[in-house]
């Protein structure tokens, strides 16, 4: 930022490869043992092109192009010590296994929380021909901009002390 450039408010992210293997293990890891992340022909029964990814899927894509847009914003310079407040998906249809996403990372609004930049991003998945998949929004609160304030000196007299 210090070519006199604005800050992006908007930073397209992807492409992503949605994958057999890693729909199955992040199914696995939300102990969601449904057929249809990991067997194609239970997907296939239920009208799909091949395996779906979990609803939240699609949330840990946001969360790697959430922080690329932050990486490039003055209010938050650096991603530890963001709190996830909030988070909320809408989808349009499931991800499948040979989906190829790309998403589109946008600054929605922000304030402030006690002092500390408070930034809502939306992220939003479209397919390889250009249709909706999914959007997700994040409600992140950043550290504190300003530096922590300087300890008090100590007492030597121990009068501060119960």
């Amino acid at each position: 930022m210090t070519d006199g450039a604005a800050a992006p408010t908007t930073l397209r992210c992807g492409p992503y490869r949605i994958e057999r293997a890693r729909i199955a293990a992040f199914a696995a890891a939300l102990g969601d043992p449904h057929p249809a992340h990991t067997d194609p022909a239970a997907a296939r029964a239920l009208g799909h092109p091949d395996v779906i990814a979990p609803p939240t899927y699609l949330a840990t894509l946001a969360g790697e192009a959430e922080d690329r847009l932050l990486a490039a914003r003055p209010e938050c310079p650096a991603t530890e010590g963001v709190v996830h407040r909030a988070q909320t998906l809408r989808h349009t249809r499931p991800a499948h296994a040979g989906d190829l996403l790309h998403a589109t990372v946008r600054l929605a609004a922000a304030t402030t929380l006690a002092g500390r930049p408070l930034l809502t991003l939306d992220c939003e998945f479209r397919d390889a021909h250009g249709a909706p998949v999914a959007t997700t929004t994040s409600t992140l609160l950043c550290p504190a901009t300003a530096p922590p304030p300087a300890p008090r000196p100590l007492d030597t007299t121990g009068s501060e002390h119960p």
